[in-house]
């Protein structure tokens, strides 16, 4: 575990370890366990969270679980009937309803005492209990101990007070709060939500990318903005290194084909590009030089314009060296993407598929989004 000043990092190389490790940390809490989940299924898994859970507040922890409304719409809300009997808190987060079922907080985390806490991609459900290999989806997070921790539980807060969205001007709001709580050392908690102007993930990779000669990305959907598509081909075309590893399988093929239609120009540039082939990848993990991106945001439209999001940012070089090993490690499991095999897949029928696919996540979602984000305002 690498110290970055008075912090430490642990990282949870797939679904089994994480699991393992949140249900300890919500087993030793002793003041207070706070859980927020996109997604959070009624399966083995999603049991056997829950009875930690209950287990914890019966023994006098305050125990608060926000769970995103859409992500878990197939949850019901008697799921949490024991926790709550218990003395626990749980909320929806944006509760569905005609004009703002688009905002969505795809936010992963669990925070324990103020000692511990947990970000990454994984969702609570048995699709991230494997390996990634064998079985189970691919994914990571990070363990973190010390003093960033608070920060991640003031985020948490701030987003358990704002579940129902309803406080005015919902963007300003969330700038303020999460400028008041954004860095700690060499360790930075940056946060995305709704929007003009609001997305510091975003604008912190373009600051790292401007000067980067190392670049390593492997992320589940891959459609970003204009801005960062041209700062990574500036990094590839002034001589530094950029590896990306995207899904070969995916659990959203039309964002598949979306960040497909733009493998042409990255390649062209000397970006590398490989598809992880055994299982769904869902990882979010993104390496500039020595800063190290993890959390639940990918680089696609939703993720760094509409979505709530989180990604702890932290310059470490050890932990960097530990990330492009996991990184690297991945590769053995993906296939290389040449211009002439993207080529030769081409066909008018895949490019009809990655141009629709292209406008529906660019201009269609974020025309709804946008109209949504007036209407609560």
């Amino acid at each position: 575990m690498p110290p970055s000043d008075h912090n430490e990092f642990h990282w949870l190389a797939d679904g089994r370890q994480a699991f393992k490790r949140a249900m300890s940390a919500i087993d030793q809490a002793g003041r207070r366990v706070d859980m927020e989940m996109y997604i959070f299924a009624a399966d083995a898994s999603g049991r056997a969270f829950l009875e930690h859970l209950v287990e914890a507040a019966k023994r006098g922890v305050t125990v608060r679980v926000l769970v995103d409304s859409f992500g878990s719409i197939t949850l019901s809300d008697s799921f949490w009937q024991p926790l709550r009997e218990a003395g626990g808190e749980v909320r929806w987060f944006n509760p569905i309803r005609l004009g703002r079922f688009a905002l969505r907080n795809h936010r992963k985390l669990l925070v324990c005492d103020d000692a511990v806490g947990f970000v990454g991609g994984f969702n609570v459900s048995d699709d991230y209990a494997g390996d990634g290999v064998t079985h189970g989806w691919r994914d990571l997070g990070l363990e973190i101990r010390g003093t960033a921790v608070a920060m991640l539980s003031g985020s948490f807060a701030a987003s358990w007070s704002n579940a129902e969205l309803r406080q005015p001007r919902i963007p300003q709001f969330r700038r303020s709060r999460s400028r008041a709580a954004i860095h700690d050392s060499r360790c930075d908690l940056l946060l995305s939500g709704p929007g003009r102007n609001s997305n510091f993930i975003q604008r912190q990779l373009l600051n790292d990318l401007r000067v980067a000669r190392e670049v390593d990305v492997m992320v589940a959907y891959f459609l970003p903005t204009r801005r960062l598509r041209r700062a990574l081909v500036r990094v590839a075309r002034r001589g530094g290194r950029v590896r990306m590893i995207f899904a070969g399988k995916s659990d959203v093929p039309m964002a598949q084909d979306a960040g497909n239609s733009l493998y042409g120009r990255l390649l062209r540039a000397g970006i590398g590009i490989w598809e992880y082939q055994p299982q769904i990848l869902h990882a979010k993990i993104i390496v500039i030089d020595d800063n190290v991106y993890v959390g639940s945001s990918n680089l696609d439209t939703r993720s760094l314009q509409i979505n709530y999001e989180l990604m702890l940012r932290v310059k470490d070089t050890k932990l960097a060296g530990e990330a492009r090993q996991i990184i690297t490690d991945d590769l053995r499991h993906s296939l290389p993407v040449s211009r002439d095999s993207w080529r030769a897949r081409q066909t008018i029928w895949s490019r009809l598929r990655q141009q629709w696919a292209h406008f529906l996540f660019t201009r269609v979602d974020m025309y709804f989004a946008r109209r949504q984000m007036k209407l609560l305002r």
